[in-house]
């Protein structure tokens, strides 16, 4: 058997375990129906001030912290986040871990302390067959933290020294992450559980995690998804809006029928605003985003590329009515394979907060034209149309 029919049976066999995979996961997808919750939502946009608050609640966690994240790398801030969930768990706290096998960078060694000192270390999401090739492109890419049950955080930073700015290829990380206290954390702490329970076949006694929660004064709502729905409720919000549109993403690969909603939101007089880094963290996904920039600003979308480092923001505000922040980018992975967790703010002071980080944002970016787009080079339209290929797997 030739290398070129090898070659020509592996793709034929991945595309068809793709598909099948896919196909599977969406029959078994149940569509997540939370209530709207009235809890204390605070905005973190920088990640010193993140992991400072984070590790001050570790350190003062009373009974215990459970932790998901799709990164986490035993680096220099990754070190301190273990420092203080190893001396938690040393005082009898319970401590559970969860992080994606595929973004996992923790050594065998620590791993090993981890379980030594009593912390319960998991990976999610583990490949399995028969769609192998699938769950091999499946992400757990949710972000949260739990700790005593009224405590949470949800958004788009992971753990590793990048997003300190430590990395020189990216210089600042510009991302937003929550910290939420009271009413609502139970909405997190279930997802926790039920990502924990899927991962370890652990029989975990779940009532002992639920404590009374206060109310506060922002109206929001979890809203996990498993690869389904997501998509869908994104036009929703879109073919919503009367007045703005502003979009904070990273990847944007958003598929047609995104593309038309927005296409359509601008005919209609809609203030359309997209966000989106200059530079690129993975091959190929930055040029996948510019076959869809054309017809949006043909049609008055604006369109910023963020140039003052890396932008990783996850963030969708409608008319300043509603505010989405989480894990989800505006990419076909996060619609139809990754599984997401992203909250809903109701709250008009705290959107207009958020319109003014993202209006800043705007303001440290450059405005992309149509200009631009036509004079880009030979070399950049031929890898858009490779990136066009691939975009299902980027």
């Amino acid at each position: 058997m030739s290398i070129f029919t090898i070659i020509l049976l592996l793709i034929i066999w991945m595309t068809i375990d793709f598909k099948l995979g896919i196909k599977k996961q969406r029959e078994e997808a149940k569509r997540h129906v939370q209530k709207i919750r009235n809890g204390q939502c605070e905005v973190l946009i920088t990640g010193h001030e993140l992991f400072k608050k984070l590790i001050d609640d570790i350190h003062n966690a009373q009974h215990h912290i459970h932790i998901l994240f799709y990164i986490f790398r035993d680096d220099h801030i990754g070190t301190q986040v273990i420092k203080a969930l190893k001396e938690k768990a040393k005082e009898g706290i319970t401590v559970r871990l969860l992080v994606d096998r595929v973004g996992c960078h923790i050594s065998r060694k620590t791993k090993k302390e981890l379980r030594k000192v009593g912390i319960r270390f998991a990976h999610s999401h583990p490949p399995k067959f028969p769609y192998l090739f699938f769950t091999l492109n499946r992400r757990n890419h949710r972000k949260i933290t739990v700790i005593d049950g009224n405590i949470g955080y949800i958004g788009g930073y992971n753990v590793g020294d990048e997003y300190l700015g430590r990395d020189p290829k990216f210089g600042d990380w510009r991302d937003i992450h929550l910290r939420l206290q009271g009413d609502g954390v139970q909405d997190l702490q279930g997802q926790f559980l039920q990502d924990w329970v899927v991962a370890t076949k652990e029989k975990v006694k779940k009532e002992k995690y639920y404590p009374p929660l206060i109310k506060g004064f922002h109206p929001l709502k979890i809203v996990p998804s498993d690869g389904v729905f997501l998509e869908e409720a994104f036009i929703n919000f879109i073919n919503e809006a009367n007045d703005s549109i502003y979009i904070g993403t990273p990847y944007f690969i958003p598929g047609k029928d995104i593309k038309m909603a927005l296409i359509e939101a601008a005919k209609r007089g809609v203030n359309v605003k997209l966000i989106v880094p200059k530079q690129g963290d993975h091959p190929l996904v930055k040029e996948a985003a510019f076959p869809y920039f054309k017809p949006l600003i043909e049609s008055g979308c604006e369109v910023y590329r963020y140039y003052h480092g890396f932008y990783h923001a996850k963030t969708i505000i409608i008319d300043k009515k509603v505010c989405d922040i989480g894990t989800a980018n505006i990419d076909r992975r996060s619609f139809h394979i990754n599984h997401e967790v992203n909250c809903l703010v109701f709250n008009q002071k705290f959107i207009e907060n958020v319109i003014a980080i993202m209006e800043h944002d705007i303001s440290i970016s450059e405005r992309l034209t149509l200009e631009q787009l036509q004079k880009r080079s030979f070399f950049h339209k031929s890898k858009e149309k490779l990136a066009t290929v691939l975009a299902p797997l980027l």
